[in-house]
């Protein structure tokens, strides 16, 4: 046992050294606040917890499950020294640094799909790697089938409070096949209530799937961006790291990893990578200590003389022990809730594209109403719409306050109008959802105004030289993006289509008085060119948007010039000749 203790004490002080490395580099390369102590840990006092990892967030990915501790070596790519040896290596750089193949590509390809949809994360594939190596080998070193799927499910040990986070049943069994507790599941260790609304479908097969690498390595590039966390900041990749897993020897072995993989790594067969041996759960509960040595006897002392006894004294009657009173636990602010109370909400009404300007808020109170603190409250965007909170997801878990109120965090309107639900629910507690109903409004402007005051004329039969252009806004801000209509009308009092006077052409040259149109980034509607006929006139020109802004534009056509025919020849001389 000794033995075996001085070998593990040896891997620490390898361990060390690497993880100093590894943070040292990526201070040098990244963000200029990045700071290590002497043992090459980042600090992360300023780092949120779990419990609120900065932007309310309640959960992690993992559930803070166990996680391979394995560093690499010293010196990629070459051979670093083994513990127990000085010529024989302990992993060759060659083979740390490889990836298997459907791995790798699962990787890559969802840096790619994060780079077009959360541009502003700036996620490095390395990054998914360093945290797939670390939770699970890189799925067991490739062990998945050619769709990415592993070859057998790949489960972290069971949530229930022993040596680990106390994580009741979420999913009925259906990812773990435990319906009693949780266990992070898959290559990239997913419990499965952050599955259930961080899950994605990586390789288009129409499932969302933890088991399946593709489905996984997107989930968590997605789960690491949620908050627009920029990883080219060492600031936003140590937030983001520490969301999946909060932990500073787990933040230290993951940043080690991704310097590794960013010097150079290359694609291995599936099934061939190589299996990390130490997890950070190992002699969980286990205190090594030393063998005492016995010590030596001792030169017995000659007896002394007894001492004459004294008279016994009458004992009393004895007392009836009493029963010790059994203690009445303490219930936990998850347990003590009773129910749901809305805090205040008011109407939740936004025009598409908008930020919600009223927030959710959500009291948790116990059977007689009184608040309750520190619950955690999971917001869920439920129904047909694309509406979500801010940051581009439809979940989100607040802790409640001192008051008992958890805030959500602010709606961010879509395009899709009409109504969805956002629901309250308390996580840890089967209770009764509390349902908050919101709206989204069509963009619509209050005010249209032409951007130019030059008065809009055209000879009959030819075109206008100037063309019209209006500003849309509503409540003074620009109105982008707003249905408008532009129609050629009769008067002022009647709202139909002209059939005569100026018009518009559509692609085929036609003559057209009514045009469905959009305002611009800038709010602004150029309408096309506007074309006169032979009717001499003054017409009117109407725009209306949505939301009932009316501009009406006069556009007057004037008649043509005539020119008096020259007389001919013939007709000339006979005026002179009088003939």
């Amino acid at each position: 046992m000794s033995a075996h203790f001085g070998t593990r004490l040896r891997k620490g002080a390898v361990n060390t050294t690497v993880a100093a490395l590894a943070v040292a580099a990526l201070a040098a390369s990244q963000a200029p606040d990045v700071t290590a102590d002497g043992h090459g840990r980042q600090t992360a006092a300023d780092t949120p917890s779990a419990a609120d990892n900065g932007s309310g967030i309640g959960d992690s990915a993992t559930g803070n499950s166990p996680y391979y501790t394995d560093l690499p070596p010293l010196k990629s790519p070459n051979p670093a020294p083994s513990e127990s040896s000085a010529t024989t290596p302990a992993a060759t750089g060659t083979t740390e640094s490889g990836i298997p193949a459907t791995v790798l590509d699962a990787y890559k390809k969802a840096e790619a799909e994060l780079a077009r949809s959360k541009p502003g994360c700036n996620l490095p594939w390395q990054l998914l790697a360093a945290i797939g190596k670390v939770e699970s080998g890189q799925a067991r070193g490739g062990n998945v089938t050619a769709d990415g799927t592993t070859v057998s499910p790949i489960l972290g040990p069971v949530l229930n409070g022993v040596g680990f986070a106390n994580i009741s049943d979420t999913d009925n069994g259906a990812y773990d096949g435990d319906s009693t507790y949780d266990r992070a599941v898959g290559p990239m260790q997913f419990i499965p209530s952050t599955w259930a609304w961080a899950g994605r479908d990586g390789n288009a097969d129409g499932k969302k799937d933890p088991n399946n690498i593709y489905d996984a390595a997107l989930a968590a590039g997605h789960y690491l961006c949620r908050y627009d966390w920029d990883m080219s900041a060492t600031s936003g990749m140590r937030s983001a790291i520490l969301s999946y897993n909060n932990s500073t020897d787990y933040l230290n072995t993951v940043l080690s990893w991704l310097e590794y993989y960013r010097k150079g790594t290359h694609e291995i067969p599936n099934g061939t990578g190589t299996v990390p041996d130490n997890r950070s759960d190992d002699g969980t509960g286990y205190t090594p200590t030393s063998p005492s040595t016995p010590s030596s006897p001792s030169t017995p002392s000659t007896p002394s003389t007894p001492a004459t006894p004294s008279k016994p004294s009458t004992p009393g009657k004895p007392t009836t022990p009493s029963t010790p009173a059994t203690p009445t636990p303490t219930p936990t602010p998850t347990e003590s809730v009773g129910h749901l109370e809305d805090a205040g909400t008011a109407s939740l009404t936004a025009m598409a594209g908008d930020t919600f300007t009223e927030r959710i808020g959500t009291r948790a109170e116990t059977a007689a109403g009184k608040a309750v603190a520190k619950v955690r409250i999971r917001f869920t965007v439920v129904g047909d719409t694309d509406a979500t909170f801010t940051g581009g997801e439809r979940v989100a878990t607040i802790v409640t306050d001192a008051k008992g109120v958890a805030l959500a965090p602010a709606l961010q309107a879509g395009e899709k109008t009409g109504g969805f639900t956002v629901r309250a629910t308390v996580l840890g507690r089967t209770l009764s959802a509390l349902d908050y109903k919101a709206t989204v409004t069509a963009r619509a402007a209050d005010a249209l105004a032409r951007t130019s005051s030059t008065a809009l004329t055209c000879t009959a039969g030819g075109e206008f030289a100037d063309g019209v252009e209006v500003k849309a806004t509503y409540k003074g801000a620009v109105a982008d993006k707003v249905a408008a209509t532009a129609t050629l009308i009769k008067s002022a009092d009647d709202a139909t289509a002209n059939d005569k006077g100026p018009y518009f052409k559509d692609a085929a040259g036609n003559p057209v008085r009514t045009l469905d149109l959009q305002t611009d980034a800038n709010g602004l509607l150029a309408l096309p060119k506007l074309y006169a006929d032979d009717t001499a006139g003054t017409y009117l020109l109407r725009i209306t948007t949505t939301g009932g802004a009316t501009l009406t534009v006069e556009l007057t056509v004037t008649a043509a010039e005539t020119s008096t025919p020259s007389p001919t020849p013939s007709e000339s001389e006979s005026a002179t000749t009088g003939s």
